[in-house]
């Protein structure tokens, strides 16, 4: 079993991986596999609607000038999905917007190549707006008919400052609980 971890954040080992990296503490000591995916300050652009990828049905998005079709092999290789954001003006970053909107459509025009995956939101909020960019993420997942999975309130972490979010000790409880509940998910579904 294998979970990736986006982050969308182009703030690498900034709060956004720090809560991640929770989640996936929980995962390894249940014998998971993992794997952090840096998106967030990479070359990835949004969907420009040419719907070749529904013509071609190749599994990839018709764009190839940059990472796109490299993260999206990595969420078609892995039993679960965990993207992760910072809050920028109450959403997510534009390079993971970028991303669900380019996989997601590649995904469904394909037969729903994310169905009955599992997917999790993970968001760094310094104050507010954190629940639309956790809704946006959650979008994708819902859409794609992916099992979501929570944690014991929302899976979010307070702090702006780089290392900041080491300091809600409620958020990294949470990303800790969202590890194990996806964990007992994954066993239960193979």
């Amino acid at each position: 079993m294998k979970v990736i971890g986006i982050n969308g954040s182009p703030r690498k080992d900034g709060n956004t991986q720090k809560l991640i990296e929770k989640v996936f503490e929980a995962l390894k000591t249940e014998g998971i596999e993992t794997e952090l995916i840096q998106v967030g300050g990479k070359n990835i652009k949004g969907c420009i609607a040419c719907y070749r990828c529904a013509e071609n049905k190749d599994k990839r998005c018709a764009v190839t000038n940059d990472i796109c079709n490299e993260v999206l092999e990595k969420m078609l290789e892995a039993d679960a999905i965990i993207l992760g954001s910072p809050t920028y003006f109450t959403s997510v970053t534009a390079e993971l917007k970028a991303l669900i909107d380019r996989s997601g459509i590649v995904a469904v025009v394909n037969g729903g190549l994310f169905r009955h995956k599992i997917g999790a939101a993970v968001v760094a909020v310094r104050r507010g707006g954190g629940i639309h960019c956790f809704d946006t993420i959650n979008h994708l997942f819902q859409m794609s008919q992916m099992f979501v999975v929570g944690s014991t309130y929302w899976n979010l972490g307070f702090g702006r400052n780089p290392g900041e979010i080491t300091n809600d000790a409620e958020g990294l409880k949470n990303m800790a609980d969202l590890g194990k509940s996806m964990a007992f998910l994954l066993k239960k579904i193979q």
